[in-house]
């Protein structure tokens, strides 16, 4: 039997921009406990994002926004087990969960690419996937496709 479900603590919002949603992503980007690296992190490419925009009424923070919500999946497959056979089964994913992949799809790719530091990398990406391109928007097509090539197989939820 399962015990009850954890409860949500609050996050405080980040000093720069006073927004919960920051603090959530820099403490997904975090590494051993070091939040005002990552907070440092976060702040330099914030910076290099506002140097690079070519939209000019945007400002940084609606870029890695807008960026988040192209990278955000709608729906995924889960595995489920019906007589013997596995199956790939297309659901729609809980708003909650929705950011959370967001972000660590962004945060994994960003750790992938080629440029000398992550701040770099976290800007190159958040431009990319603003832009509707880049592996973590990639990532996002890739999930859909598959939930669309399985959709034969919905009734099976559960």
């Amino acid at each position: 039997m399962r015990k009850k479900q954890a409860k949500k603590r609050p996050l405080l919002p980040d000093p720069r921009y006073n927004d919960q949603l920051v603090t959530r992503f820099v403490n997904m980007m975090m590494r051993d406990g070091k939040k005002s690296t990552a907070f440092k992190v976060f702040y330099d490419a914030m910076d290099i994002v506002e140097e690079k925009k070519t939209d000019e009424e945007k400002t940084a923070l609606e870029l890695w926004k807008d960026a988040l919500s192209n990278v955000m999946p709608h729906v995924e497959v889960r595995s489920r087990r019906v007589g013997g056979a596995t199956f790939q089964i297309p659901m729609q994913i809980r708003p909650d969960r929705k950011i959370s992949t967001a972000m660590k799809w962004l945060i994994g790719f960003s750790r992938k690419r080629n440029e000398k530091a992550m701040s770099l990398k976290l800007a190159s990406e958040i431009l990319a996937a603003s832009k509707e391109e880049g592996a973590a928007v990639k990532k996002r097509v890739d999930t859909h496709k598959m939930a669309e090539a399985n959709k034969a197989f919905s009734h099976f939820r559960f």
